[in-house]
């Protein structure tokens, strides 16, 4: 989202005007530069609510690397990433009717990342977050999470051998809203009472570029299995946790089409019920631990 700064203060070398905020807004921008200065184009801008962590704001900067959203007075966190550039977080705060420059933002080359060891591999729940944003019609977006769920990952010899399964409890949906999350697991969104769990299961692995992967399965949900494609960055493998495990992690997101799964949005509104609308985007923000050698055998 971008505004026209372009009216001056009198006042030579002033900054631009504020455009107009709603009441308690302020706005948020930054300059991306890749590793020799130049201004990096298509950087990804993740800007996560400093108390919630939901997931406030995604984007990307523009053609000469600037990126310049309005956001809610309060704490924030911002990270930029880049495929083959190392991220960057920054904290910062938004005053209302106030601008937060944090200028300009350099990404460094980032090292080769190893990749996890061939063996199985478990979701730590503590560190792994399965969450949602959808639009809410007529109004916000609506963030949600699931907080019970469980998953391992086998990694083969060659990585693109390897699949990962994930179940998620449909009960453990969370909005921060009761009444809405109760309406969420009634038969007219989830029926959790039918349908209590949801399942993922890879069939493929696809390197495209760089820490970017495609992870390609199939997603069973309210009795329906559909072909879905989640876009993953790899984040790394490190040593660590309180007894020094072998952890790696990964960033995945998909877009889901409640349709494709008989949630029929279109005939809970001629009901008159307020819904979220079409699509949702999934994102799974995992951590592993590594359970031992083995050697995967992904499920017929």
């Amino acid at each position: 989202m971008t505004f026209p700064f372009g009216r001056k203060h009198k006042k030579a070398g002033a900054a631009a005007l504020l455009p107009t905020l709603p009441r308690g807004a302020g706005v948020l921008s930054c300059e991306v530069l890749d590793p020799i200065g130049m201004p990096l184009h298509g950087a990804t801008i993740t800007v996560t609510d400093g108390a919630t962590r939901s997931v406030t704001v995604t984007s990307t900067t523009d053609p000469f690397g600037r990126f310049v959203t309005m956001l809610p007075s309060g704490e924030y966190a911002v990270l930029v990433t880049a495929d083959a550039l190392e991220p960057v977080r920054v904290t910062f705060a938004v005053a209302a009717g106030s601008r937060c420059d944090l200028g300009q933002i350099r990404l460094n080359p980032s090292p080769v990342k190893q990749l996890p060891v061939p063996g199985s591999w478990v979701f730590d729940p503590p560190h792994t977050a399965i969450r949602f944003v959808a639009q809410h019609v007529g109004m916000a977006h609506v963030h949600g999470r699931f907080t019970r769920f469980d998953g391992d990952i086998k990694i083969g010899e060659d990585m693109e051998d390897s699949y990962v399964e994930v179940s998620i409890d449909a009960a453990s949906i969370s909005t921060g809203n009761r009444t809405r999350d109760n309406h969420l697991r009634s038969a007219d969104f989830l029926d959790v009472s039918s349908y209590p769990y949801m399942h993922f299961a890879s069939e493929a692995f696809v390197h495209r570029h760089g820490a970017k992967w495609t992870v390609q399965g199939v997603l069973t949900m309210h009795g329906v299995s559909r072909s879905v494609q989640l876009d993953t960055t790899y984040l790394g493998m490190v040593n660590g946790g309180y007894e020094q495990e072998l952890r790696c992690a990964a960033l995945a997101t998909a877009e889901l089409h409640r349709e494709d799964f008989t949630l029929n949005w279109r005939s809970m509104l001629a009901r008159g019920i307020a819904v979220v609308g079409p699509r949702i985007k999934l994102e799974l923000d995992l951590q592993a631990m590594f359970q031992g050698p083995d050697t995967p055998t992904p499920p017929q």
